[in-house]
C-alpha cells in the first residue's frame, strides 16, 4: 500500500479533492508495474509540522491502522526442527560477555543450549537471552532475540548464520536454479567469474551453465541428462538458442569440422548454474544466490546484477570435482561430418575428412554414424595411415547406394576425386557422426 503522508499541507476545504487527485496520480503511475492496484491512503503524521503544539492529533493513522490490521496475518511458527539463527549485530557488554543479536528463522533455543558458528567452526553456550529488553529463557521461530555468550571476540562476526551444532554446511560448490536479470546487458558465459553472495557471505565463483527439467520438491535430479549452455539466455530466451550450436572449427581433422548442435528437442523447463566458490561458503541448504558483476564501475549507468536463483544441491566435499562431479550428466552434443571416398565391399565404405592423420581412431570404433544416402552403420577402424576409416554397413549398401560408388569409382582412374558425389544432389556423399560428450566425465567418453 502507498501512505500519502502530509496531507495537512493542504487547504482543509480543498483537502479532499487534492487527495482524490493525487491517489489517482499514484494509482496511474503503479499501474504498468508490480505494485498495480495498490492502496493509497491518506494520513497527516505530525500536522502542524515538528513545531505543533501535543495537543495537535494525527490525522489518518487509526485508518491506517486498521487497513493493516485487515491486510497482514500472523505466520506459523514451530519450535521443532534445527536452531538456526541470522544475526545481523554483534556487539560486548561489559562483565557480561558477547551479544549477538538476529531473528531466529528456524527451531529454538534455550538457555545453556550449546550452539555453533559455523564458518568460524566454534562451540558455545547460551548465557543468558534479552526479547525487547526483557530476560526470556527461550526463543522460537520467528523471535527477534539477544543471544549471550562468553569468551567470544565481537571483531570476529559481523553478520553471519549460527545454528545447531553440525546443521550448516560449508560448501565447496552448489548447483542453483538461476534466471538472468533482464536489466544486465552484458552475457553470462560459462567460465566465467561472478561475485556470488549467499546468505551473508559474497565469494568469487566460476558459473557453469546449463539446462533441464525443473527440479521436484527442489531437489536436483541426478539421474537426468543437462544439455550444456555457453551462455544463460533471458528468460524470453528458448534454451535450444543458447546451447552451444555455432559451428567451430575442430581441433582434428582436414578441413572437417566439429560442432556442437541443438539438433534435440528443446523440452527443458529450467536453467541452471553450477558455482564453485574460491572460498568455502557456510548457509541454508535452499538459499538465495545472487551473481553480481561488482567490478564494473558503480558510476556507469548499468545493472551489475546478473542472475539469482536458489540452490537446489550442495556440495561439501572438498574433492567435490572428482567425487561428485562426474555424477552430474551434463552434456555436450557433438556432431562431425566427412564423406565417402570409395566403396570397400557391399557391407562396408571408406571414408575420409572425419579426422586428421594424426587422430587415434580407436576411441571411435563402434560409434554409429549415417550416410546421406540413408544407411546406418559404425565405425570399424582406420583404413590405413592418412586418417581414412573404414564404415561397416550391417544392413548392407542399397542398390542404388553401390551404383553411385560404383560409377564414382570407375571415373577415378580420371584424376583424383575428392569424394563419390550423389548424381541426384551433385554433393558427396557424406557420412554424420553424432555424439554425446559428459563435460564432468574424466575418462571424456563418447556415447550415443
Amino acid at each position: 500500500m502507498v501512505v500519502l503522508n502530509k496531507t495537512d499541507l493542504t487547504e482543509e476545504s480543498k483537502r479532499d479533492a487534492h487527495i482524490s487527485k493525487m491517489t489517482k496520480r499514484i494509482s496511474k503511475t503503479l499501474e504498468s508495474t508490480a505494485f498495480s492496484g495498490a492502496l493509497v491512503v491518506p494520513v497527516a503524521a505530525k500536522p502542524g509540522g515538528p513545531d505543533a503544539p501535543p495537543s495537535q492529533t494525527a490525522h489518518g493513522i487509526d485508518n491506517l491502522v486498521q487497513v493493516l490490521s485487515s491486510k497482514v496475518f500472523v505466520p506459523e511458527r514451530s519450535a521443532s526442527g534445527p536452531f538456526v539463527f541470522s544475526v545481523d549485530h554483534c556487539f560486548p557488554i561489559r562483565g557480561q560477555g558477547t551479544v549477538m543479536t538476529g531473528t531466529v528463522l528456524s527451531g529454538s533455543v534455550a538457555l545453556n543450549d550449546t550452539i555453533e558458528i559455523p564458518f568460524l567452526k566454534v562451540t558455545k553456550k547460551v548465557k543468558s537471552m534479552q526479547m525487547f529488553h526483557k530476560p526470556v529463557q527461550t526463543a522460537m521461530q520467528g523471535d527477534r532475540v539477544g543471544i549471550c555468550v562468553t569468551q567470544f571476540d565481537p571483531k570476529q562476526v559481523e553478520r553471519c548464520l549460527v545454528a545447531a551444532p553440525g546443521y550448516l554446511p560449508t560448501l565447496e560448490a552448489g548447483i542453483a536454479q538461476v534466471h538472468k536479470v533482464s536489466y544486465h546487458k552484458f552475457p553470462c558465459t560459462t567460465g566465467a567469474k561472478f561475485h556470488v553472495t549467499i546468505g551473508h557471505e559474497t565469494v568469487m565463483g566460476k558459473a557453469t551453465f546449463f539446462s533441464g527439467p525443473l527440479p521436484v520438491n527442489r531437489e536436483f535430479d541426478l539421474e537426468a541428462e543437462y544439455p550444456f549452455l555457453e551462455e544463460l539466455p533471458d528468460s524470453k530466451t528458448k534454451v535450444a538458442e543458447a546451447k552451444a550450436g555455432s559451428d567451430k572449427e575442430a581441433a582434428e581433422g582436414h578441413g572437417h569440422r566439429e560442432r556442437e548442435t541443438n539438433s534435440e528437442p528443446a523440452t527443458q523447463e529450467s536453467h541452471y548454474a553450477l558455482l564453485e566458490f574460491e572460498k568455502p561458503v557456510t548457509c541454508l541448504p535452499d538459499s538465495i544466490a545472487i551473481g553480481s558483476r561488482l567490478d564494473t564501475d558503480v558510476h556507469s549507468n548499468i545493472c551489475r546484477i546478473a542472475f539469482h536463483g536458489v540452490l537446489v544441491h550442495t556440495m561439501r566435499e572438498r574433492d567435490y570435482a572428482s567425487s561428485v562431479l562426474p555424477r552430474i550428466k551434463v552434456f555436450k552434443l557433438k556432431f562431425r561430418q566427412g564423406i565417402v571416398e570409395r566403396i570397400h565391399d557391399e557391407r562396408s565404405v571408406i571414408g575420409k575428412s572425419l579426422f586428421k592423420k594424426e587422430t587415434n581412431i580407436q576411441p571411435f570404433v563402434g560409434l554409429r554414424v549415417q550416410l546421406s544416402t540413408g544407411e546406418v552403420g559404425t565405425i570399424e577402424g582406420s583404413f590405413g595411415a592418412s586418417g581414412k576409416f573404414r564404415v561397416a554397413i550391417p544392413e548392407g549398401l542399397k542398390e542404388t547406394t553401390q551404383q553411385i560408388l560404383a560409377a564414382a569409382s570407375r571415373k577415378k582412374g580420371k584424376g583424383k576425386a575428392a569424394g563419390v558425389q550423389d548424381d541426384a544432389t551433385g554433393e558427396p556423399v557424406k557420412i554424420t557422426l553424432t555424439f554425446r560428450k559428459y563435460i564432468f566425465d574424466p575418462h571424456k567418453r563418447m556415447l550415443q
